[in-house]
């Protein structure tokens, strides 16, 4: 922060601290002249900050009252950090604060200046939150990805695949979706003419580009919906279908969006659709569900639970 800056920032404090300040009283207070005093108070009215100045006996500067709040001292990388804290708040990632953050985000809108005020729009519609992720992102890829989405407009970028894999995508992105520990990207990619989505995490941030090409209206999937099967299906090697004997309020909580989709079936059981790498690492999920269940399919998964509950048989005598 510069001198200059510091100054400014000391200066609205000071008059937010007091009704009225004359010019000298505040030049000695800033350690500077009245004429500097001048120039900072020039500074403020541009940012927006209602500086009032009055000459005579009893005058002086002060803030004006009423009218809408002043700008936010924030840079573009700040708005950014602050606005998806609040999205990821507001999306249920810290328990019991989801309203004050709408709330926050509303005041957020309000005291930004016009310059930032489309960076946090374009956050705040295109992000959709499931729950809280872990997984950092890079904060001038999802401003990109998400004012390309608002805007609109293709997107090109450098993608890595779970293989390993480098190809160059054009993509018309819709909207990004924070699920689990991962961000995605869900969009409409034209070579392959259909719908995918994209870990942000395997962007190669210097490589994204948006373009002033527009995207071409059509009927987009839910964004969530997408993204839960895509991370349910594509990423694993077995996927399973287990019959929960439970109905599925009772069992909901224990399942993360990310890791399995529940379909209600009636009679007061449920499905549950599942994946993992591995065969064991299913038997052993199947436990943390605390209810009877059936297994329906793969039917090698049959064979995993019936071994597992043989060695827990066998580990109590």
């Amino acid at each position: 922060m510069t001198d200059t800056t510091a100054r400014v920032l000391q200066l609205l404090g000071l008059l937010q601290g007091r009704a009225i300040w004359t010019g000298p009283e505040l030049a000695e207070r800033l350690g500077v002249t009245t004429r500097s005093v001048r120039r900072d108070v020039e500074r403020l009215r541009q940012l927006g900050y209602p500086v009032r100045a009055s000459t005579g006996v009893g005058g002086g500067y002060q803030l004006g009252a009423g009218g809408k709040l002043p700008p936010l001292l924030l840079d573009p990388e700040e708005a950014v950090a602050v606005t998806v804290s609040l999205r990821l708040a507001a999306g249920g990632s810290v328990t019991g604060v989801e309203d004050s953050a709408l709330r926050a985000l509303a005041k957020l809108d309000q005291v930004l200046p016009a310059t930032l005020r489309g960076e946090v729009e374009a956050i705040s519609h295109a992000v959709a939150v499931v729950e809280g992720v872990n997984m950092p992102v890079d904060a001038r890829l999802l401003s990109t990805v998400a004012r390309a989405c608002r805007d609109r407009v293709l997107l090109d970028f450098a993608y890595l695949a779970r293989d390993g894999a480098a190809s160059t995508r054009r993509v018309e992105p819709y909207r990004v979706v924070a699920m689990g520990r991962r961000w995605y990207l869900l969009a409409w990619d034209t070579d392959r003419g259909d719908w995918r989505s994209f870990r942000l995490d395997r962007v190669e941030v210097p490589s994204v580009h948006a373009t002033t090409f527009r995207s071409t209206a059509r009927e987009a999937p839910d964004p969530v919906d997408y993204v839960r099967d895509s991370v349910l299906r594509s990423p694993y090697r077995y996927v399973a279908r287990l019959r929960l004997h439970a109905p599925l309020d009772d069992v909901v909580a224990r399942v993360p969006q990310n890791a399995g989709r529940l379909t209600d079936l009636g009679d007061g059981t449920c499905e549950l659709e599942t994946g993992a790498e591995t065969l064991d690492y299913l038997a052993i999920e199947t436990l943390w569900l605390g209810v009877a269940f059936e297994v329906l399919e793969p039917p090698e998964l049959r064979e995993t639970v019936r071994e597992l509950a043989d060695r827990l048989t066998a580990a109590v005598g």
